[in-house]
């Protein structure tokens, strides 16, 4: 079975690149770009590679506009909000891994238990579901 299984994964995988076509790029005479898998009768065109997916823009950092500059008092308070941003979203974070793995041992476990004012008991099959729910509800809003 892991054997079959392999093989058609493998084909899969390859099998993508083997139907790749050739892609011909070229300008008419209005000046209208065209994509084809046949060339035009007389018309250069170039060859386009389909096999690669192009390269990944290089993001480049924005100069510094007037009012930065003018304004010190203002850069500092935008790189304060900021900051405080990142922090917030490596909490959420936080906060999203806790709750998954949470929602998973509450659903894998049917024998939860908890430590309440310092007695160790077990869930009830009804409050392992309100707590499944409440994880679930907690995860869709909170978490992308």
């Amino acid at each position: 079975m892991r054997r079959m299984i392999l093989t058609s994964s493998l084909l899969l995988a390859l099998s993508a690149t083997a139907m790749a076509s050739q892609v011909y790029k070229w300008v008419d005479a209005q000046g209208v770009t065209h994509f084809g898998a046949q060339p035009p009768q007389g018309q250069q065109s170039t060859t386009i590679n389909t096999a690669t997916p192009p390269p990944m823009p290089v993001e480049q950092k924005a100069a510094p506009t007037f009012q930065s500059i003018a304004d010190p008092e203002q850069a500092a308070i935008d790189e304060k909000v900021k900051r405080e941003i990142a922090a917030k979203e490596v909490e959420r974070k936080k906060h999203c891994e806790s709750v998954r793995t949470n929602l998973a041992q509450l659903e894998n476990n049917p024998r939860v238990r908890v430590e309440e004012a310092g007695e160790v008991r077990r869930l009830t099959e009804e409050e392992r579901q309100q707590r499944i729910a409440e994880a679930k509800k907690s995860i869709t809003s909170n978490c992308k």
